[in-house]
């Protein structure tokens, strides 16, 4: 039976509190522990949810005991980009999708724009290892500049376990949520984007969790299984499961 941990991106003081607020509830019910993609200083339109904001998040202050009550409750966090915003038509290297904050810039831009929101994060009370890329898109420059600044992990990647690449730690999200869930072995993450998500997606998660819920498992036992080593196949077989589910996306 497959485990499946769950990922929440786009944490941010304007985020859309009430549907941050839905998901969550459901996972405490279940008693689910995530990882959330917290975005140190957000200048990305999309997620700044405008009246449905949390305008207590506002101050720092607040705003990072916030955090704080979370990782005591056992919930893990990554960073998630540094502003999340696009600024080139590149891929990289797990090219889900055809634009990136940080994929196609010079590795010293790269590097700079981690080390600052590694320091927003440490303002905050947050320490990480584990990087969300926004758009799950960065190139090797990216890496090279994640490694510079301490990170250990990269929540991206297809396959059945952890794997070893390019001196990272991958920890896997679902390729096909359905088929997922019907694996025999193994470990994957669930992405979710509550802002993004209608009505009937919440209660499908519902029903998940209500019947399957076996199957999931705190995030922290994500970085517990031990790391496969990833040969030049795996590579490609992965290159080729994600420019499938890109092409695919541009026809849904």
């Amino acid at each position: 039976m497959r485990s499946i941990t769950i990922r929440i991106d786009d944490v941010c003081p304007s985020m859309n509190w009430e549907a941050f607020s839905r998901f969550a509830k459901l996972l405490d019910e279940h008693d689910i522990k995530p990882l959330i993609g917290v975005v140190p200083d957000n200048k990305d339109p999309m997620l700044d949810a405008g009246e449905e904001r949390n305008k207590d998040f506002d101050d720092p202050e607040a705003y990072a005991s916030w955090l704080k009550g979370l990782t005591e409750r056992g919930w893990k966090i990554a960073m998630h980009g540094v502003n999340h915003v696009y600024t080139t038509k590149e891929g990289g290297i797990f090219p889900m999708n055809d634009f990136s904050e940080f994929a196609g810039v010079d590795v010293w831009v790269q590097y700079e724009m981690i080390k600052q929101g590694v320091q927003i994060l440490k303002d905050l009370g947050v320490e990480t290892d584990i990087f969300m890329a926004p758009g799950h898109s960065f190139d090797k420059n990216t890496l090279r500049a994640l490694k510079k600044c301490g990170f250990k992990y990269i929540t991206d990647g297809y396959g059945r376990f952890p794997f070893e690449r390019l001196s990272f730690t991958f920890l896997p999200i679902s390729f096909l949520r359905s088929k997922e869930l019907k694996k025999k072995d193994g470990i994957t993450t669930f992405v979710v984007h509550p802002a993004m998500m209608k009505d009937e997606e919440f209660e499908e998660y519902e029903k998940l969790f209500s019947e399957k819920r076996e199957q999931f498992v705190d995030y922290d036992e994500m970085l517990k299984v031990p790391a496969l080593q990833r040969n030049r196949a795996g590579d490609s077989k992965e290159y080729i499961m994600v420019k499938a589910k890109h092409f695919a996306g541009k026809f849904v």
